[in-house]
This record gives structure tokens, sequence and C-alpha cells, in this order.
């Protein structure tokens, strides 16, 4: 049930990063769950590292630091799957 929890929970902080993200993002959604979930993962551990990972009510900094991660992870991975493709931003 864990594995689920977290397809979902990467799923919902990936597309909120897609949204805080300036401009298009080009990947695929279920990449762009796999980024949330590693966004996710990353921000647990800081979260861990800091020391609010588990507090009482309801843990408000783990949660951001998710996002934030997500936001990072969603951000570098979509430079990376353009990279990856050859296709290359066009600024005007």
């Amino acid at each position: 049930m864990s594995w689920l929890w977290a397809i979902i929970v990467g799923f919902v902080l990936g597309l909120i990063a897609r949204a805080i993200l300036p401009g298009k993002q080009h990947q695929p959604l279920w990449l762009t769950t796999v980024f949330g979930i590693i966004g996710g993962v990353l921000g647990n551990a800081v979260a861990t590292w800091i020391g609010v990972n588990d507090t009482k009510g309801i843990d408000w900094i783990r949660h951001l630091l998710q996002l934030a991660g997500a936001v990072a992870v969603v951000g570098v991975g979509d430079m990376l799957y353009l990279m990856m493709r050859g296709n290359r931003r066009q600024t005007t």
C-alpha cells in the first residue's frame, strides 16, 4: 500500500510542480509522476536531516520541502528530457 501512496503523492507533487514552473514542460505525464516521486523522497530526506520529518499535527515544513524537491527535479528533469530528445527550446 505504501507504493500506491508514493505513486499518488508523486503524481500530485509532479502536477503541482509543473503548474509552478514557468513555460511549458515537455516530459510525458508518467515521467512527471516519477520526477514527483523522486522530489518527494528528496524532500523527506531533507526533512529528516533537519529534524522536522515527524511533528505533532500536519507536517507543513516536510510537505513544503517535498514540493520544493519536486519543483527542482521536474525542472531539471525537463531540461534533461529535452536534451535527450534533441529538442531545443526556442527563445523569442
